[in-house]
């Protein structure tokens, strides 16, 4: 079915879009309108016990492999070939990438155990919360299948075709979606899974991977000046 040519154009060439507008013009609704609720609703008071274990092993390596998928598929051609070749260029997405993964899938299934296993947290937990977890899980598995996968393509040709893909997603190539057509199905499957986490990102509590450009615009913004009670009480009444 994903080797049709309509489907992999409605798949990999309209899809991708509707997420990406659904996450953008969705997470600015639910900003505008319901600001308390862009937050991650962690679980600590309830139980501390193996949160900060499973928490930064899946933070750490879900970063990495997010910083490796855009480095990796998004930096020019020119800005990488002259100091990784194709083949050198993938044998170290498939090092770094499967490390961080590896990392991150671990604490991801210490952190489901942790939900599951304890009532209180369980009963506190929206379905859409154990939801995404387990499609954050599923993610992470495919993206490790795709590394013995890779290692049956070691020329480099594949890894720049799907490169190729994703630049031409981000720059509107409306022919990028054809490219996708004979890729193996496992690399379509973390694909669409991908996009659908964007798609569903506003509605979940993954809305707040927002917060890290926030604490990066906190950096550069200006100066306020901040009045308390007491300050107030010090100024002088004017008649």
């Amino acid at each position: 079915m994903l080797t049709n040519s309509y489907v992999n154009t409605l798949l990999f060439g309209v899809y991708p879009y509707i997420c990406l507008v659904v996450l953008l013009i969705g997470s600015l609704i639910r900003f505008d309108r319901e600001p308390y609720t862009w937050k991650s609703d962690s679980s600590q008071m309830l139980r501390k016990r193996e949160l900060r274990l499973g928490s930064n092993l899946f933070h750490y390596g879900v970063i990495i492999v997010i910083l490796g998928h855009f480095v990796g598929f998004l930096a020019p051609h020119w800005a990488v070939d002259w100091a990784l070749s194709p083949v050198a260029h993938q044998l170290l997405a498939m090092v770094v990438g499967g490390i961080a993964g590896l990392t991150a899938i671990v604490g991801l299934t210490i952190l489901i155990h942790r939900r599951l296993a304890d009532p209180r947290i369980r009963l506190n937990s929206r379905k859409w919360d154990i939801a995404i977890t387990f499609m954050l899980w599923l993610q992470l598995c495919l993206g490790l299948l795709t590394v013995p996968l890779s290692a049956f393509h070691m020329d480099g040709g594949l890894f720049e075709t799907l490169t190729s893909y994703v630049k031409g997603v981000v720059t509107l190539d409306g022919g990028a979606a054809a490219l996708m057509l004979h890729v193996p199905l496992t690399y379509k499957l973390h694909i669409l899974l991908g996009f659908t986490l964007f798609l569903v990102s506003p509605f979940t509590r993954m809305i707040h991977i927002w917060s890290g450009a926030g604490a990066l615009a906190y950096l550069f913004r200006p100066y306020q000046i901040v009045r308390t009670p007491k300050t107030r009480a010090k100024e002088p009444v004017r008649s």
